[in-house]
């Protein structure tokens, strides 16, 4: 299953078609998805303790994995699933190049920060020029007039 829950998907088939949302939890083994705002279903929810309702909430239901596909991050498009091998880690990656897997595009951008860091600039100061004229006592300006 090339799904994983917080992965943002496009709906492709069925009543929510064309609807985006993230992936809430997933099921292997039933081959289904659970998207946030589709296939919404009433569920009559009891009150379990004296001071709650009952109440009828709407919550999302599963669908087939095979009816949604992965948004991309970086281009923004719904694309198949591609595997390649990113510094001996198999990730998900897009046509367009982009890496799927969040936590391994946080690795990414952390462990390039770090190298950025350990050679840090140079710092230098800078001074303001000071331009010293010359003041006038106020004899000397009495004596001008």
């Amino acid at each position: 299953m090339n799904v994983k829950v917080n992965d943002n998907v496009l709906v492709i088939a069925g009543k929510d078609k064309g609807v985006q949302g993230k992936v809430l939890a997933t099921s292997p083994k039933a081959n289904t998805v659970t998207v946030e705002g589709v296939r919404i279903q009433k569920k009559h929810q009891k009150a379990r303790r004296a001071n709650e309702t009952s109440k009828i909430a709407e919550v999302p239901g599963a669908i087939d994995v095979s009816n949604v596909m992965v948004v991309c991050p970086t281009c923004g498009k719904p694309t198949r699933v591609h595997h390649n091998v990113v510094d001996g880690k198999k990730v998900r990656v897009c046509a367009c190049g982009g890496v799927l897997d969040k936590a391994y595009s946080k690795k990414a951008a952390a462990k390039a920060a770090a190298a950025a860091e350990e050679a840090p600039k140079k710092r230098t100061r800078k001074r303001a020029a000071k331009t010293e004229a010359p003041v006038e006592t106020p004899a000397e300006t009495t004596e001008n007039n």
